[in-house]
């Protein structure tokens, strides 16, 4: 049944597969190593690819399926990133489509992007102006590349890029399976003063072929709460925060909140000598860091924040 999944889908979380075959993660997991030791299917932070995942990409359809309530939890957090009158970048992507569809409500906005799901997905806000790159079709994720997608982003600036990819590692930053995808994803990231990584827990550790972002370019990952409970991926979510990324988890079942609300825990490296501290709740300028950080699953404290940066 695991295989099923995983040939139906491309890459399946260990949740997922938990949650179908009624079992424990731990369970699973002692399965998928049993099925890489045969060479059916690879292993990945927090769940399984097929073979050949370095750089095989999963089509659209497959990837709607995976991690689909943590995309949507990341979504409701990294929407509270946008205020009214902002200009930013949206990348390709189905983490970034479901981003796009709450942000239909923010009046003011300007969003640029080479994604035609993102672009349907805002099509009907009235208040939102949508800009569409140029280039080529591919088919695959419904994006717009090549030299006409990467030339119509020639000397703009904007104050957000919003991007995702096909993993995320602190050695080597954002990287993705496709050539094309990379070069537009580093052209959309070129324009931004800040860059918002947004990876689901599948993503951590997941290292393939194309480099789209160096880690000392990205300014925050917000990602999943599932990510705080695996070592692999928690550590790798230290090793990013050391590098200076501000590090957003997303909890389940929660939208948006106003500063200082539960639904929004951070992490980063520390910033100095002494003890952590709580961070009192207020206002959150522009730019800087969401409120409420915690370096999540091994240190409860709360610690405060670097500005952002750009």
């Amino acid at each position: 049944m695991i295989l099923e999944m995983v040939r139906a889908n491309g890459a399946v979380s260990l949740r997922e597969l938990a949650r179908v075959v009624q079992t424990s993660e731990v369970t699973v997991r002692r399965d998928v190593r049993a099925l890489e030791a045969e060479g059916l299917l690879d292993r990945r932070h927090g769940g399984a690819v097929l073979p050949g995942g370095f750089s095989r990409e999963p089509g659209y359809p497959q990837k709607t399926h995976l991690a689909a309530a943590e995309k949507s939890a990341i979504a409701d957090l990294a929407a509270g990133l946008v205020e009214e009158g902002d200009a930013v970048v949206i990348g390709a992507g189905t983490t970034t489509q479901e981003l796009a569809r709450r942000l239909a409500r923010v009046p003011g906005l300007t969003v640029v992007t080479n994604s035609l799901l993102v672009a349907q997905a805002l099509a009907h806000a009235n208040r939102v102006e949508v800009v569409m790159t140029g280039g080529t079709l591919r088919g695959s994720n419904y994006a717009l590349v090549g030299s006409g997608a990467e030339q119509s982003l020639h000397g703009l600036r904007v104050s957000k890029a919003f991007i995702s990819g096909s993993g995320l590692t602190a050695e080597r930053g954002l990287s993705t399976t496709n050539m094309l995808s990379a070069s537009v994803d580093r052209a959309l990231v070129q324009s931004a003063a800040e860059v918002i990584v947004l990876a689901d827990h599948t993503k951590l550790g997941a290292d393939t072929m194309f480099q789209t972002v160096p880690t000392d370019a990205i300014t925050r990952l917000v990602t999943d709460e599932h990510t705080a409970g695996h070592d692999p991926t928690a550590r790798e979510l230290d090793a990013l925060a050391d590098c200076g990324v501000q590090v957003a988890l997303a909890q389940q079942g929660l939208t948006a909140e106003p500063p200082g609300h539960p639904g929004s825990l951070e992490r980063h490296a520390p910033q100095g000598p002494g003890a952590p501290r709580r961070t009192a709740p207020g206002p959150v300028p522009a730019g800087a860091p969401l409120p409420g950080q915690r370096r999540p699953g091994v240190h409860p404290a709360f610690r405060p924040l670097a500005a952002g940066r750009s």
